[in-house]
């Protein structure tokens, strides 16, 4: 698939060009009549457009008078390597003059630099020579000196080689070579057929190297002979092949084609006609015909990527920009772009519903979360203070728009912000936008009712507190909005919303949960629940009574509830309440704090004396008759209307002859004379025991 990768702008016309170099801004034209000229480069951008011109500074015509076949720039040393006539020579590089008493190679059939010297110094460069005979030999130039360090003998003639460090890669008459200038070992690769094949041999990267193959293949090759990447398939008939990273471009007699060493795939295709020579330095590429010369402008790796994201390319967009760093960023540069396009892919992947991939990016490029949030509507909550990014990251609405009505894709596309959310909340990078996570999560809880949307409440949670509040009672979520009021301290608004629950089946669900925080406020639940002409069986007191009964306080409440406001006529709830207040009073007799103890007497002989529905044999049977509590005791005998046992308490336990007299005036009222003589006469009687005060 293709992509605009480079721009082909003219430079130089009329010319007889073989062989071309260049450095920096300085470029080098070697002739097929022995010129070599001297070209300053001159690059203008005017309205977004690039234009070259070159500007002539000098050139030397060769006494050789044959063709210049290569030209090397050594500028360290300020010095140009030059092939004419099967002779390397040494010229000066700004001048062009020839260096004299300068050392001179003859036999040579072609050479080439090594970028990767056995050793390095500041005074010298390496050269690899491949001589018209059967040997590959290295040199050490310096200013005015070629040394011979060492040699291979390849039993043919070289007829293209490159080097990296120790290991030289040739192709011979037949077959393609690797040799080690350091043990002098020759290793075979493949052979090809030279009327099929034009050799090809460049150098990738250390100990790595790219040869043309039969059946117009690229083939990679180590040093080990080993091939490490899938092959190339580009055109025949090549003549010159550069790499710049990450593109390897290949120059024919009709086209320039350039195709990624990342996925080894045809980006574009540039018709060239006449094509002569094609070559790479430090990042610059010229490419001639015979007589003209052309620049080849790298296209910005930014606004590659963007077109390749524009055609739903993520992979290869996220391939080349993982490897942008090579073309010269800085760390922090790379990061905050590959980040960028991170981000840009992960909205295209989103919107393609390819939700796997998405969400591995997003997580990657370290999103700030409220993009993804800010298409879902109504999910941010006004009080954010968030703005979309600026340049954007995407051109999506909302999911609305990439749903196109489909509800069963807008529930996709929620489910997936969903498991995003619940994924970040918590996280260094969540905790910083607690308000809009959190909103957003109780807000799609509470649309399909998720059980976590309790826990959620339930919880330390930054939600807005007004639009949470709404969007429960619109989404019709009692439960949720009454422990939301209760979470925050209201109470009493908790409680009305409960008891106003028209759901038993949620009522009872959640009602242990609300007993277990709060006995006194859970257990208003029922007593605030209105009723009904049509009870459930649930609902009816008998049934609650008997859940709440491993909640004591809320069951004393209850029961209190049924006898004191709701006039409960029930027996066994008066029973039962009477019995709760003597466990109640037993249990504060050892108190030192006395005060409670007082309060629970007083609430039980109001019980003891206001109702007549208890079981009055049952409290004296199990509970009071052999205790110290003798008012109650009393009042229980009267109840049973056996008054010489009550009042004999009142005078001879508790010595209180003014209850003794107050129990006969209230025993007897509306009884006859008969009656009224007797219960007086008993408390005479009691009165004049022996032994009695």
């Amino acid at each position: 698939m293709s992509v605009k990768a480079f721009d082909l702008i003219p430079a130089l016309e009329r010319l007889k060009i073989r062989c071309i170099e260049c450095w920096g801004t300085n470029l080098y034209l070697g002739t097929e009549d022995a010129f070599i000229f001297h070209y300053i480069l001159e690059e203008t951008v005017k309205n977004g457009s690039v234009t070259f011109r070159g500007e002539k500074c000098s050139h030397r015509h060769l006494p050789a008078k044959k063709p210049v076949l290569q030209l090397k720039a050594a500028s360290a040393l300020d010095r140009m390597l030059v092939l004419c006539d099967g002779v390397i020579s040494i010229l000066h590089l700004s001048t062009l003059e020839p260096i004299s008493g300068a050392t001179k190679i003859k036999n040579v059939a072609l050479f080439s630099l090594n970028e990767n010297p056995l050793e390095s110094s500041p005074f010298s460069v390496e050269i690899v020579v491949a001589l018209k005979k059967k040997n590959v030999l290295i040199f050490t130039v310096t200013e005015d000196k070629m040394m011979l360090k060492k040699e291979i003998s390849t039993q043919e003639p070289a007829l293209a080689l490159a080097v990296d460090g120790a290991h030289v890669c040739v192709a011979l008459q037949s077959q393609y070579k690797i040799g080690n200038f350091e043990t002098g070992h020759v290793q075979e690769l493949f052979p090809y057929d030279r009327e099929q094949v034009n050799p090809v041999v460049i150098r990738i990267s250390q100990e790595e190297f790219l040869l043309s193959a039969p059946g117009a293949l690229g083939m990679f090759t180590a040093a080990s002979g080993i091939s490490q990447r899938p092959p190339l398939q580009w055109s025949a008939n090549l003549i010159h092949v550069v790499y710049t990273h990450p593109y390897i471009l290949a120059l024919n007699d009709e086209f320039i084609t350039v195709h990624s060493i990342l996925d080894q795939q045809q980006k574009q295709t540039l018709p060239f006609m006449g094509g002569r020579c094609l070559g790479e330095f430090d990042g610059r590429l010229v490419v001639t015909t015979a007589s003209d010369v052309y620049i080849l402008a790298p296209v910005a790796i930014e606004k590659q990527i963007e077109a390749l994201l524009a055609d739903f390319r993520v992979s290869e967009a996220l391939s080349l920009a993982q490897n942008a760093r090579k073309t010269g960023l800085s760390k922090e540069q790379f990061v905050k772009m590959f980040r960028q396009i991170q981000l840009k892919a992960a909205f295209i992947e989103f919107s393609q519903m390819h939700f796997e991939e998405a969400f591995k990016l997003f997580h990657e490029g370290k999103l700030d979360v409220r993009e993804l949030i800010s298409l879902y509507p109504r999910l941010i909550p006004a009080s954010s203070e968030f703005v979309r990014s600026i340049p954007p990251l995407h051109e999506i609405a909302d999911i609305n728009q990439l749903a196109r009505g489909d509800r069963v894709k807008v529930q996709e596309f929620k489910d997936f912000l969903l498991r995003y959310l619940e994924g970040v909340r918590g996280t260094p990078r969540g905790m910083n936008h607690a308000l809009e996570i959190d909103t957003a999560l109780l807000k799609l809880y509470a649309e399909s009712g998720r059980s976590q949307l309790v826990t959620l409440i339930s919880s330390d949670n930054a939600c807005d507190a007004t639009e949470c509040a709404t969007c429960l009672e619109k989404q019709g979520r009692h439960h949720a909005l009454a422990l939301w009021y209760y979470h925050r301290g209201n109470q009493e608004m908790a409680l009305r919303i409960w008891s106003r629950l028209t759901d038993l089946e949620l009522l009872w669900k959640y009602v242990d949960w609300t007993l277990e925080r709060s006995e006194e406020d859970g257990v208003k639940i029922f007593m605030q629940h209105p009723k009904r002409k049509v009870e459930s069986d649930r609902m009816k007191p008998e049934n609650i009574v008997k859940h709440i009964s491993r909640f004591p306080k809320a069951l004393v409440a209850y029961l209190e509830f049924l006898i004191f406001t709701q006039k409960s006529q029930k027996e066994t709830f008066h029973t039962h309440l009477a019995v709760l207040y003597t466990d109640q009073v037993t249990g504060h007799l050892k108190d030192t704090n006395k005060e409670q103890l007082v309060k629970a007497r007083e609430k039980l002989s109001y019980l003891l004396r206001e109702s007549d529905l208890y079981q009055v044999q049952l409290l004296l049977g199990e509970k009071i008759r052999d205790t110290e509590l003798y008012p109650e005791c009393a009042i229980l005998y009267g109840k049973l209307a056996e008054h010489e046992k009550a009042l004999d308490i009142l005078v001879t336990k508790l010595h209180d002859f003014s209850a003794a007299e107050a129990y006969c005036i209230t025993a007897s009222q509306g009884k006859d004379m008969a009656c009224r003589k007797h219960i007086f006469l008993l408390l005479l009687s009691i009165y004049l025991k022996p032994g009695d005060e």
